[in-house]
């Protein structure tokens, strides 16, 4: 597994500053002929940006199967270049409203998590370490500066979000509303021989009554591969086979055996292996917790888009790209979470 500092800007999506967005104003000629863009004073150069496109193409070459890189020039090409610049705007944007927000990341915490990173993947081994930056063609510069962005992205993320909370009252709102999916399904052990036509049905139903083995018959006549070589025998879950099949499965008593039962697959003869197990609800105590990670995480993420809306907007008019690398007027926006 590749460490995550290790996947390049272009295809990072760890990142909050992905949600962002972007945004800012159109090609400009104001931009100078050696950057890609200009984020509120803050330049982007081109080479900084081919450096992160050359990244990219060496990651593809390590993919198994090995990938090619779009030609340059080519719609691929140039939706990779475009998140690439996208992601160095974000970046910058979030680096400087980091400040208002009294969020900041120190050389220390970026040292510690690279130092964590090392002990994960390397066993501590520096030998390794560089062996692995040369191999991935990235600098131990731009290690440390996506690290450093990763921890600020997740600072941010939790300054924006820290006022979100979910009462009591949702959590038991929410179970009650989503019962059925807090509830198993009834299920069942049957065995079935399936064949095509009804005249064979009807000749291996009177055999199965005069006292024939029901699994023999199945491995040697039954169609359905899934069930065939266990004589027929499976586990169904009520409501997710076909409806005829489904219905006289459950009404069957255990024991018993069903006249042939015509599907879209065939006909089927049909045996109650075992009593049906009841519907089951899983207690509120139980899934409690979970319900509320899942709301909290919501109100979490929907604070955060909605500074991010405003973060978009801010610097609508302060980011200025080169002749051909403005973004589209409309790009979606992901929900991404610390």
């Amino acid at each position: 597994m590749r460490p995550l500092w290790f996947v390049p800007l272009a295809l990072s999506l760890t990142l909050l500053a992905s949600a962002c967005g972007g945004g800012g104003s159109s090609s400009s000629s104001s931009v100078p002929s050696s950057d890609a863009a200009v984020v509120n004073g803050e330049h982007i150069t081109q080479a900084a940006l081919d450096r992160r496109l050359s990244e990219a193409k060496c990651s593809y070459a390590l993919q198994t199967p090995k990938r090619t890189f779009p030609k340059a020039g080519s719609q691929e090409y140039q939706a990779i270049q475009q998140q690439v610049l996208q992601n160095f705007v974000q970046r910058i944007e979030l680096r400087q409203k980091a400040p208002s927000l009294g969020v900041s990341v120190s050389d220390k915490q970026v040292e510690d998590q690279l130092t964590s990173l090392k002990k994960q993947y390397f066993g501590g081994s520096e030998k390794k370490y560089a062996a692995e930056l040369k191999k991935q063609c990235v600098t131990d510069v731009e290690v440390r500066d996506d690290i450093r962005a990763n921890l600020l992205s997740n600072a941010i993320f939790n300054k924006v979000t820290a006022g979100a909370a979910v009462t009591a009252a949702q959590i038991k709102s929410y179970y009650d509303g989503h019962r059925e999916v807090y509830t198993s399904p009834q299920t069942r052990v049957v065995s079935h021989i399936l064949v095509k036509d009804k005249a064979l049905a009807d000749r291996l139903y009177g055999e199965l009554k005069g006292g024939a083995s029901f699994a023999a018959l199945a491995k040697k006549y039954s169609t359905d591969p899934g069930s065939k070589s266990q004589g027929g025998q499976l586990t169904i879950t009520r409501g997710q086979t076909v409806a005829p099949f489904d219905r006289v499965a459950f009404a069957l008593r255990t024991g018993q055996l069903s006249k042939p039962v015509k599907t879209q697959f065939g006909w089927h003869i049909i045996h109650a292996d075992k009593p049906a197990t009841p519907r089951k609800s899983t207690p509120f105590p139980q899934v409690k917790e979970s319900i509320r990670q899942q709301l909290l995480q919501q109100k979490r993420n929907g604070a955060l888009q909605k500074w991010l809306d405003g973060l978009k907007n801010e610097y609508a008019s302060k980011v200025s790209y080169a002749t051909g690398l403005a973004p589209a007027t409309s790009t979606p926006t992901p929900t991404t979470t610390g």
